[in-house]
């Protein structure tokens, strides 16, 4: 069942700890994992070549692994993504954060990305959860709330603003929109620049069920009251502090 967010419930079950640059190395991966042990964050979100090694970190914790498909570009083939997924799943992955085909969204090709979702969502079916990533910069409204119907049609358990590599981040309008365009079964994640507790609360507040970023250990330290008055921009924000998680 989806959890929804309240001021009394931590804010780091609602958190995807995130670490998705390329040259990630096995120093980052490992304190990634134990930040996210430390932190109680509902899951760690890596790139497919690292599924086994955190699923093996993070055994016997409540820490779930998230994996990223057809990422960041969204467009490679759909039986690409299948093969992703299910190879994902297989190494301990319980979501699967995927990319729909961003440029079939853009021609109004809505039959493309309904088959592209809902065969990634087969693939996985009952071993793990799927995230569709919009890439909502790149969007209008009306595409939005086109991708919003689509993925709930092709049966995609959230519904996420974007990937961090492309166009803007999460705005609290988007999520609002998002939170509006799909069923209250079907969870909406806020990723893209979600680096401080106020902007996280901020997205939990328009609707967001949970947060992909990279700081996540500054929010919740920000959160705990023990951060100092260092200015927000010159705190440390995780593994990635220069990326738009």
């Amino acid at each position: 069942m989806l959890e929804l967010w309240s001021p009394e419930k931590s804010i780091a079950r609602f958190i995807d700890h995130t670490l998705l640059k390329p040259g990630a190395t096995t120093a980052e991966i490992d304190k990634l994992c134990e930040e996210a042990i430390e932190h109680q964050f509902y899951s760690v979100c890596v790139n497919g070549s690292w599924v086994s090694y955190c699923t093996e970190k993070l055994a016997g914790t409540d820490v779930a692994v998230s994996a990223v498909v057809g990422f960041p570009l969204g467009a490679m083939s759909t039986k690409v993504k299948v093969f992703e997924a299910a190879e994902a799943v297989d190494d301990g992955a319980a979501e699967i954060d995927m990319v729909l085909p961003i440029g079939a969204l853009l021609e109004g090709r809505c039959g493309v990305v309904a088959n592209d979702i809902g065969a990634v969502v087969r693939a996985v079916e009952g071993s793990a959860i799927v995230k569709v990533i919009f890439e909502t910069g790149m969007l209008s409204d009306e595409q939005k709330f086109e991708a919003c119907r689509v993925a709930e049609a092709a049966g995609a358990h959230y519904v996420k603003t974007s990937t961090g590599f492309g166009a803007g981040g999460a705005t609290e309008e988007d999520i609002r929109l998002m939170r509006k365009s799909v069923s209250p079964g079907i969870g909406v994640k806020a990723s893209g620049g979600i680096r401080s507790h106020e902007t996280a609360l901020i997205m939990l507040n328009a609707g967001a069920t949970r947060l992909g970023t990279s700081a996540g250990v500054a929010i919740v330290t920000e959160a705990a009251g023990t951060v100092n008055s260092t200015p927000a921009s010159n705190r440390a924000a995780g593994p990635e502090a220069s990326t738009q998680y």
